[in-house]
């Protein structure tokens, strides 16, 4: 399956990167690293993660990383991966 970058994703992952480079830009870096890979190894999983809790779609999921929500669509027939946005996390805990 091809990766496909919505472009409100890579608006959103440049205000993350900017926000937690102002404590550190390594840790930013290793925070983007980090996260390419692992929206890289959608293609072997793509159902691996959740049902979106922010979507009535299934083919909608959420990939949770370091407290951040990376909802995606998995397009079966285009055989597409599309990353939606990546926004904090809610606490459901209170």
């Amino acid at each position: 399956m091809q990766i496909v970058k919505d472009e409100l994703f890579i608006t959103s992952l440049q205000n993350t990167l900017a926000y937690i480079a102002e404590d550190s830009i390594s840790q930013a870096i290793h925070f983007d690293h980090e996260l390419e890979d692992k929206i890289d190894n959608l293609t072997y999983m793509p159902l691996k993660f959740r049902p979106s809790l922010f979507h009535k779609d299934e083919n909608i999921r959420d990939l949770i990383y370091k407290g951040y929500v990376i909802p995606y669509l998995v397009d079966k027939d285009k055989a597409l991966i599309i990353i939606l946005n990546i926004f904090k996390g809610i606490d459901y805990s209170r």
